[in-house]
């Protein structure tokens, strides 16, 4: 289990983690009424490299906007957001990969089922890079739980009280003896799994569930997007049913929390020849790489001291 690291900033400061609390009486505990990023940080000796920042405050942004918390961009802007990471992970002198979790929480107290007006306060900290499926080979079970749709709680909005979802449909894949779950939506399609976007690989042809199907429009489902694209595998963003992994030459999926990692097995059936693909294996050495050092794209930030 992931244990932060002892400096965490919060509000518009750092704080010892054990003060970076909530009330037990505001909307973001009463209600999960919060929204999220992860980001990766890489490390190398002083170097300190955070991975498509701006897209990860955007994506901050977007699902404030989404969900109707309008006092975020008020006091945020890009240039306080990476300073703010800056100083936290300055501050905490990582020696190897880690990661970063920001949230927006809504913090203010017995407000009832509302948001606009509402006041809020960030936080930041810091953990280690453990991925959180196998790295060389996963098994999934379907879920009995659907995922929810994008008329109920927006999955491209990263709200925190939206992830109960999430846990339900982990929880039983894990008492089952699988590793993860994958969701289904309404109609039965695949959706992504309880934390990370899914790709299939049929005929030499890159698959994925296109962002109209009830995902999270992933920051690294982009990245393997753009960099299949640039090694010319032919790429297909559509609706995707159960039985098309079932008979897939690959399965993998990826997140910033889940890397890219390949899967073996789906509802007992074996993947393809039951190892990590080629496709796999490319696209993950490139994406490690572009974790690293990305001039082509921009992706990397450099973290320098404040």
């Amino acid at each position: 289990m992931a244990i932060p690291y002892p400096h965490v900033y919060y509000g518009d400061r750092l704080v010892p983690a054990s003060d970076a609390t909530l009330g037990v009486a505001t909307s973001a505990v009463l209600y999960g009424l919060s929204v999220y990023t992860v980001f990766p940080v890489h490390v190398e000796g002083p170097v300190r490299t955070a991975f498509r920042l701006a897209d990860h405050f955007r994506r901050l942004v977007e699902s404030c906007r989404i969900i109707g918390i309008d006092r975020f961009d008020d006091d945020w802007d890009l240039d306080r957001f990476v300073s703010a990471a800056t100083e936290l992970v300055t501050a905490n002198a990582p020696t190897s990969d880690v990661f970063v979790r920001a949230t927006v929480h809504v913090d203010e107290s017995i407000p009832g089922t509302r948001v606009r007006g509402c006041r809020t306060v960030v936080s930041m900290f810091v953990y280690d890079a453990v991925p959180i499926v196998p790295q060389d080979g996963m098994r999934l079970k379907t879920s009995q739980w659907r995922r929810i749709p994008d008329s109920a709680i927006p999955s491209r909005a990263k709200v925190n009280g939206a992830y109960v979802n999430s846990v339900l449909a982990k929880q039983d894949a894990i008492d089952a003896g699988y590793d993860d779950a994958i969701f289904l939506d309404g109609a039965g399609h695949v959706c992504e799994l309880s934390a990370a976007n899914i790709f299939l690989v049929r005929g030499g042809t890159l698959i994925t569930p296109d962002v109209s199907c009830d995902i999270l429009d992933g920051i690294n489902r982009r990245t393997l997007l753009t960099l299949a694209t640039e090694d010319g595998i032919p790429v297909v963003e559509r609706t995707v049913d159960l039985t098309e992994l079932y008979i897939a030459d690959e399965v993998f999926v990826t997140g910033t929390s889940a890397g890219v990692a390949p899967v073996t097995e789906v509802d007992g059936r074996v993947v393809g020849t039951g190892q990590p693909g080629p496709v796999c294996e490319a696209l993950g050495k490139r994406h490690a790489s572009a974790l690293r050092s990305d001039a082509l794209h921009g992706w990397v930030t450099a973290l320098a001291r404040p």
